[in-house]
């Protein structure tokens, strides 16, 4: 019986594992798509979020916590975004949830360093070891790992467009968060959006999120369970249209909400040399 049991828990861990490379690949071809996708960027200003929210009246969260290197959040949006938005925090208010949003613009030093971020860096490689059963892996496959949950340049991070939101959803009395199967941030089996490996309430809570937010138009990055875009690259690739994204990677003026847009956008944020240093350090601290 024993022996049944070590059986039955390597068979587990081998169709995680089997799970978890085959999202992870899938996300890496995803993003090469993306960077590939036409883009006609609009120059459409920026618009903060909680200050929409408080003129709105609807009841949004946004993360307390502070960025990396100590940077303060910028949570904020496109102008033709911050409706639907709205529309979509409210109707989650009806439901009797709130929706905290965790993150919302990256600058692109955000974006670079929170790929490298103690937090991130040490999950992801502790997974990309896990998948070669232990031993040290090899640079490309870190790098490609952290391409698929971090985006490695401002082409391929919406953050950087201005049209992505990463959100939590709590219960509207503040007692609880909703069940997602695991917190914002995760790197597991459990981060893409259609994981087989978290409860059937966890899976129909983000369901039923995505639902919500898709009846405002915005759509999931499928490899990460709270991440919304609409208007970008990820939008109209998924959405199979052919059509130029709206929104492209820019650079913020957070005092007027003016953008412009990024030059040698597809340029790799982090090199081969810093992913190759936390590497070997990693592998030092075992």
């Amino acid at each position: 019986m024993e022996k049944d049991g070590t059986d039955a828990r390597h068979s587990e861990e081998q169709e995680r594992r089997a799970y978890w490379t085959e999202q992870m690949d899938g996300a890496y071809e995803f993003m090469l798509a993306v960077q590939a996708h036409p883009c006609a960027e609009c120059g459409e200003p920026l618009v903060s979020l909680p200050e929409a929210a408080r003129a709105a009246g609807v009841k949004v969260r946004f993360s307390p916590l502070p960025h990396v290197r100590g940077l303060p959040r910028l949570f904020f949006l496109r102008k033709g975004l911050v409706e639907d938005f709205l529309a979509a925090a409210e109707d989650m208010n009806r439901r009797g949830w709130v929706m905290r949003v965790e993150d919302g613009y990256r600058t692109r030093e955000m974006q670079k360093y929170n790929a490298l971020r103690p937090e991130v860096f040490p999950m992801v490689l502790a997974k990309a070891r896990w998948e070669l059963g232990g031993a040290e892996p090899p640079l490309d496959l870190v790098r490609r790992r952290l391409a698929a949950l971090i985006a490695m340049n401002p082409r391929v991070g919406t953050h950087c467009s201005g049209s992505a939101i990463d959100i939590s959803v709590l219960a509207r009395d503040g007692s609880a968060e909703v069940d997602r199967g695991a917190p914002y941030l995760e790197v597991s089996e459990k981060t893409p959006m259609a994981s087989p490996f978290v409860s059937e309430q966890a899976a129909g809570n983000r369901a039923e999120i995505t639902a919500l937010m898709a009846s405002h138009g915005f759509r999931t990055y499928p490899y990460e369970f709270w991440h919304y875009n609409k208007g970008d690259a990820y939008d109209e690739h998924l959405a199979g249209t052919g059509a130029p994204a709206r929104y492209g990677p820019v650079d913020l003026d957070p005092a007027t909400g003016a953008v412009r847009a990024i030059e040698n956008a597809t340029e790799p944020l982090n090199s081969e040399e810093e992913i190759g240093a936390l590497i070997r350090q990693g592998m030092r601290q075992e």
